[in-house]
């Protein structure tokens, strides 16, 4: 398995097994030099914000492990931020959270084999304090027969939902079967509160088509509005992310235009490459998430 040393931003890194498989095809030196030519649009969403990263370290068809605490091997010039953790499942009451700044720190966790990193709707502030969210997300699921089609079509009824209450909103396919669509905002702890009232009145408003209930049973031919990633405690992929999949796929900005015109799932696939042709293109589709902050009524 080859490896080398490398100098990212004035720090130096051991790249390893760069030859190796994660998906079929498609090597860890591959999954490297995806994320390091994507990271100057990726990277400010992924800022300040403490990072899950889902790890297969023997590629996507063995075992993966989500990791939440920072490894002991965690170089000392990657950030961490200890935040509370109640509840958590590893008895812990806090947790050392990485949180990926910079392109050197991103570059190490593509070299984790960190494929998925998943980030909150809330910030940590440079001494650790956790901020208000400054995102409201909504995930959209299809449930069989129900395809990502369908998911296009309740993207803009929310999208017009949300517009009744003068918010704009972004969408991103999830880089699987589904969509997010984002809301930018001041910061607010009332993030799921809205986001659950906004789902269920659109389900009471299609109730053919839309399921804001999280019973399963419900979803078959639906499409179920996930509210419940404002939970402070949840997380969501972050644009650019790679998702887990027989063949690698990102976690896209689209417009809505391409929404409007989708009528197959492939239309809203995308590979690695496709991702960063697209941002040649567009650039950020989602940088106003950066930048809008909008009220929550």
């Amino acid at each position: 398995m080859s490896s080398e040393h490398v100098e990212v931003e004035g720090r130096r890194l051991k790249l390893s097994n760069l030859d190796k498989e994660l998906y079929p095809e498609f090597t860890k030196g591959e999954v490297i030099d995806y994320y390091a030519r994507v990271a100057p649009v990726m990277l400010p969403h992924l800022k300040d914000r403490a990072a899950t990263r889902i790890r297969w370290p023997d590629g996507v068809r063995a075992d993966r492990f989500f990791e939440k605490n920072a490894p002991s091997h965690t170089p000392d010039w990657v950030r961490t931020a200890t935040i509370p953790t109640p509840g958590s499942s590893t008895g812990r009451d806090t947790l050392d959270f990485v949180v990926v700044d910079d392109l050197p720190t991103l570059v190490w966790c593509a070299n984790l084999a960190a494929l998925e990193l998943h980030v909150p709707q809330w910030k940590v502030g440079p001494r650790g304090a956790v901020h208000d969210a400054d995102l409201v997300v909504f995930d959209l699921d299809p449930g069989p027969p129900a395809t990502v089609v369908e998911a296009c079509e309740v993207a803009h009824l929310l999208r017009d939902l949300l517009a009744e209450d003068g918010l704009d909103s972004y969408p991103k396919t999830s880089g699987k079967k589904g969509l997010h669509l984002y809301v930018p905002i001041k910061e607010s702890a009332r993030t799921s509160d809205y986001a659950r009232a906004a789902a269920r009145r659109l389900a009471e408003e299609h109730p053919g088509l839309v399921v804001a209930k999280m019973d399963k049973r419900l979803r078959k031919g639906k499409i179920f509005v996930d509210w419940s990633q404002n939970n402070p405690a949840k997380t969501t992929v972050a644009p650019y992310s790679l998702r887990a999949a027989d063949e690698p796929a990102v976690s896209t900005p689209v417009t809505w235009d391409e929404l409007g015109a989708c009528d197959d799932a492939a239309d809203l696939r995308f590979s690695p490459a496709d991702a960063l042709a697209r941002v040649d293109e567009h650039g950020d589709l989602l940088q106003p998430l950066l930048s809008d902050r909008q009220p929550l009524p």
